[in-house]
């Protein structure tokens, strides 16, 4: 039985428009920008409440940024809204040379991101983002879980002082973190103890470990579920504390397997302290049409996946 409740399913870049809201609200140097999204980016609240304090772009995306990176001067806080294939593929540049290297205070917020775009197809399911993004010094790479962890760390990241990363997707999926969470920018999260092996989550990917933390549980194996959701920088004192603890690693995500949160993890442990690891992600394919469960299931990400690699890898540690 999963331990957590689903309050009901919710899309995560809801979570985003509702965060942003509020913490509009509340600083009044907050300003949104959008690429011709604003209904997709779910900014169109934001939009109405501060006419003033909103920009509608238009289709372009290295001028948004560009702009984003100017109003940091006069101190205002930019969020910027586009799909995520479009906000990082398509303006790599920008990112790079006008917000990461000069270090901007611009929040780069990408929704449609991975593969649970579904119909859309490969050329709209970017599955090489957040290896782009936390290749790049100074960003900050930010992939939550559920609607109300998007909505906390649309608020946080307010607060920090520097580019940031922010993904988060379509689909509707379970919401079940808490409603009054403090989203901690670099803190991973203990969702379930165990001794027996790591599981390292991140995105929609996270209920889905924890209804393979069910399933391991009536087989007698005791799963440690961790959400990260911040995959830079990396919670590398919870991850080796874990994996000191079971001896063995899983990492689980809704990206490429090059550049993702099990590349970042696998780094960390050959360094400090080598395991037994895998990973389950997208193994260097672009992705396809289909429904995003027709799609999870295809690619091997669904909670049985996970399920069958951790015997494996608790089988191998035992031989």
């Amino acid at each position: 039985m999963n331990l957590f409740e689903n309050k009901g399913n919710k899309d995560t870049r809801s979570g985003f428009g509702a965060g942003l809201l509020e913490i509009g609200r509340k600083n009044e140097n907050i300003v949104a920008l959008c690429a011709d999204l604003t209904g997709s980016l779910k900014m169109d609240a934001f939009a109405k409440e501060f006419p003033e304090r909103f920009f509608e772009i238009g289709i372009a995306e290295a001028n948004m940024i560009s702009i984003a990176a100017g109003l940091t001067i006069g101190g205002k806080i930019p969020y910027t809204g586009s799909f995520a294939n479009f906000t990082t593929g398509r303006v790599y540049d920008q990112i790079r040379q006008s917000i990461a290297y000069s270090k901007k205070n611009v929040k780069i917020c990408a929704s449609h991101a991975g593969l649970t775009l579904g119909e859309d197809g490969a050329t709209h399911q970017i599955l090489e983002d957040i290896g782009m993004m936390k290749m790049l010094p100074n960003m900050v790479v930010i992939n939550p879980c559920d609607y109300n962890q998007t909505k906390a760390a649309t608020i946080a990241i307010a607060d920090y002082q520097g580019p940031v990363y922010l993904r988060f997707g379509r689909p509707s999926v379970p919401n079940f973190t808490s409603e009054d969470q403090k989203f901690e920018i670099g803190k991973g999260i203990v969702l379930t103890p165990g001794n027996d092996i790591s599981i390292f989550a991140s995105g929609h990917m996270v209920w889905e470990a924890l209804e393979a933390q069910s399933i391991l549980s009536d087989k007698g194996i005791s799963a440690e579920i961790i959400c990260i959701h911040t995959i830079k920088p990396l919670d590398e004192e919870l991850i080796l504390n874990s994996v000191r603890k079971t001896g063995c690693a899983l990492s689980v995500e809704e990206h490429m397997l090059n550049g993702g949160l099990g590349d970042s993890i696998a780094q960390l442990l050959i360094r400090n302290y080598p395991v037994c690891m895998d990973m389950i992600g997208v193994n260097d394919s672009f992705g396809e049409s289909g429904t995003p469960e027709e799609l999870l299931i295809k690619y091997g990400l669904k909670s049985i996946n996970i399920v069958e690699k951790a015997e494996k890898l608790i089988s191998k540690l035992k031989s």
